[in-house]
């Protein structure tokens, strides 16, 4: 994944493909459904709201239904046909072909074509073993009871499935959830009038009052009651013949071979449900797995940041008090185009607390007038140096070798400091095995329910991974809008290099590696502005999530190596391939079986499990809106979050991954900036002059 050799256009097929991928998906669950009775349910019989004919109620179990007529026949004396529904079963049929055999008899076994369709191996051994195959519908729904579609779909799809699994069709039909002839009434009647219109014969079962001689018998299901009395019946020395419903009625075999086209329909017909079946239930499985990992890792995250909260405040280095970390510090400022936002942010840091510092604005071949507005602030800390564009590394850099000091903070054009945040960014610093801070960015812009969402996720996504990254000794990033560093250990990773989009997370790691450590200061806080439309939050996030897989790819050598590398690798590497990169790819399955299960299946359960993940969600939020000492009325906000928010970012990620997948080098995403990083600025579209006296934001306690 070199970015040197690398084409410019990202890849935009794959985008067709999801949207491919996504039907097929849908349409699979649809089938599950279907063929589950979770959709256009039949599971049971219609009451009975008027009766059979008279014809049709003479006791004889087969009925023929042409041309007006209504013909009815039974088994000759001495002689009992058996009959078997629901199965093909793996367990019971195998025992129920081994009786017959040894008696020398043969049934005729009404099966469903969703159990045919999955035992093709049984419906070969009832074949080929001289039994008869009649059709029970595809699921063994009720016919009375379904739509229009269902019951062309019952019927033709078990034709199908016994062609792909025995190649034989079939005249024979028994209607689900009915036993003699007199139960099918009502609209079970017309049913059976509708299926002998398409040239069925109904086979219905006798009465359990009526004498063996009278017909075919009661019917028997695939339990352990059916085999015991079937084996019972086989042993009756008032009944000579055991035929096949057809050989006792004295007619050619209603089960005839089936075409070719009709077998290769049916086999297709057999991957799709086993396709199916397996991918639902591969879903489901997964889908629970993602669940678990994601409550996980929200309540690792409370251990976490709680273990963050004690250290720190053991910890003699993060004093805020008189004292600490005085030395003079480099504030480093890249500005490309920065107009609208760079007078705050120079402001701002000239207010800071910290006794000395200087403040290089590096004009990175900006066409605006960010150069002309940094020159005239009239401050002898503030040192502009101008340079053809290179890009946001090799600005920085041309600010390291101007910077004077040994402690170098860097800060993006569109942040504006609070004055305690400077001093107490460098803090940790005072440690000599610290070399890089993290500080606190907070959303300025976050009147809009888009930049609350954005709000959020630095509060509670950024925020609280930093406090677990430091525990682990394995932050991935520290933030370009502020981050303090220490320049042996700047100069020990090489400078910020150029390799990646995420010159932030490159360098990070790069230190972290090297065995220096990262830790995070909740207490320095800097405002930010983030993306005011979908778009451009798109186009920074494409950016982010690129230049992240970069530098992973970059890095990828620190999971095997040992010490603080190592470290690294396995833990924070292995991190956000989990929970950044592969939840993500795998999130878009989720949101369709979601869907599927609150609208199809089991809505209770999959209201619960939702419910319950977002408590999990709003308990964490809550926790650490505290520790940031943000008011907890952000929350509204969170449940809509889940509905238009994580979709834009997980389609970042799939795009990100196959851009990269594909080698293409993708173009700096520049945002547009408005100048609205400082949330205490009463007028949003104005250029401010040397800091106005401000007032605290809503949302935010200072």
């Amino acid at each position: 994944m070199s970015p040197r050799h690398a084409l410019r256009r990202p890849p935009r097929g794959h985008w067709i493909l999801l949207l491919l991928v996504l039907p097929v998906i849908a349409a699979a669950l649809l089938f599950e459904g279907w063929s589950t009775h979770e959709i256009d349910a039949a599971r049971t019989k219609e009451p009975c709201t008027s009766p059979i004919p008279e014809a049709a109620d003479d006791g004889d179990p087969v009925l023929r239904l042409a041309e007006g007529r209504i013909e009815t026949a039974s088994m000759p004396p001495r002689t009992a046909a058996l009959t078997f529904d629901g199965g093909p079963d793996p367990v019971w049929t195998p025992r129920i072909l081994e009786l017959l055999r040894r008696h020398d008899a043969h049934a005729t076994f009404f099966v469903t074509g969703a159990q045919a369709a999955r035992n093709p191996g049984l419906m070969r051994r009832i074949v080929e073993e001289g039994h008869e195959v009649g059709s029970y519908t595809y699921t063994g729904g009720a016919l009375g009871k379904a739509s229009d579609l269902r019951f062309r779909m019952e019927l033709s799809l078990t034709q199908t499935a016994l062609a792909g699994s025995a190649g034989v069709r079939t005249r024979l039909l028994r209607l689900p959830h009915t036993t003699a002839a007199d139960t099918m009434c009502g609209p079970e009647w017309s049913a059976a009038r509708r299926a002998a219109e398409k040239g069925y014969l109904l086979v219905a079962a006798d009465r359990s009052s009526r004498k063996a001689r009278k017909g075919v018998v009661r019917q028997y299901s695939h339990t352990d009651l059916g085999h015991r009395e079937a084996r019972a019946l086989l042993r009756n020395p008032r009944i000579d013949d055991f035929p096949t419903v057809s050989a006792g009625l004295g007619t050619p075999t209603f089960t005839t071979p089936a075409s070719g086209l009709q077998r290769v329909e049916g086999e297709g017909l057999m991957w799709m449900q086993a396709a199916g079946g397996a991918f639902t239930r591969l879903t489901a499985w997964a889908l629970g797995v993602a669940g678990a990992l994601g409550v996980l890792r929200l309540l690792l995250l409370l251990l976490f940041a709680r273990a963050h909260v004690r250290r720190r405040y053991r910890d003699p280095a993060r004093s805020h008090g008189p004292g600490g970390v005085t030395a003079p510090v480099t504030v480093l400022v890249p500005a490309h185009n920065e107009q609208a936002g760079i007078a705050s942010t120079v402001y701002s840091l000239l207010e800071s607390t910290h006794p000395r510092l200087e403040i290089v604005v590096v004009d990175d071949g900006s066409t605006d007038d960010t150069a002309a507005i940094v020159e005239r602030i009239d401050d002898p800390r503030v040192t502009l140096v101008r340079q053809p564009n290179r890009g946001k590394p090799g600005a920085l850099n041309t600010g390291l070798a101007h910077a004077r000091y040994d402690i170098v903070v860097m800060v993006d054009a569109d942040t504006v400091f609070e004055p305690e945040a400077l001093h107490r960014l460098v803090q940790p610093l005072a440690d000599p095995r610290v070399g890089a801070v993290s500080g606190n960015t907070k959303v300025g812009n976050r009147r809009r329910l888009l930049g609350r969402w954005q709000h959020l996720e630095y509060v509670v996504g950024f925020n609280l991974d930093r406090r677990m990254f430091e525990v682990l000794q394995c932050m991935p990033t520290v933030p370009g809008a502020i981050g303090a560093f220490r320049r042996e250990a700047l100069a020990h990773a090489g400078g910020v290099s150029d390799d990646t989009l995420a010159e932030d997370t490159d360098l990070t790691m790069s230190m972290g590696r090297a065995g220096w450590r990262i830790v995070y200061e909740e207490s320095a806080v800097a405002w930010t502005e983030v993306p005011t439309s979908l778009r451009q939050l798109w186009r920074q996030r494409y950016r982010w999530c690129y230049g992240t897989l970069q530098a992973m790819w970059k890095h990828r050598s620190s999971l095997g190596e040992r010490g603080a590398a190592g470290r690294f690798g396995r833990r924070g590497l292995s991190y956000l391939m989990l929970f950044q990169v592969l939840l993500p790819l795998f999130a878009p399955v989720v949101d369709v079986f979601a869907l599927y299960g609150v609208c199809i299946a089991d809505r209770g359960t999959a209201v619960a499990v939702w419910l319950g993940f977002l408590g999990v969600q709003m308990v964490t939020a809550a926790y650490a809106l505290r520790l940031d000492r943000e008011r907890l009325r952000a929350l509204w906000t969170l449940p809509l979050q889940l509905f238009v928010y994580r979709q834009l970012l997980y389609l970042v990620v799939i795009q990100s991954v196959m851009t990269a997948l594909a080698g293409s080098r993708l173009k700096w995403q520049r945002l547009r900036r408005a100048g609205t990083a400082d949330p205490y600025l009463e007028a949003e579209d104005t250029l401010p002059q040397p800091m106005p006296v401000r007032k605290v934001p809503e949302g935010a306690e200072r």
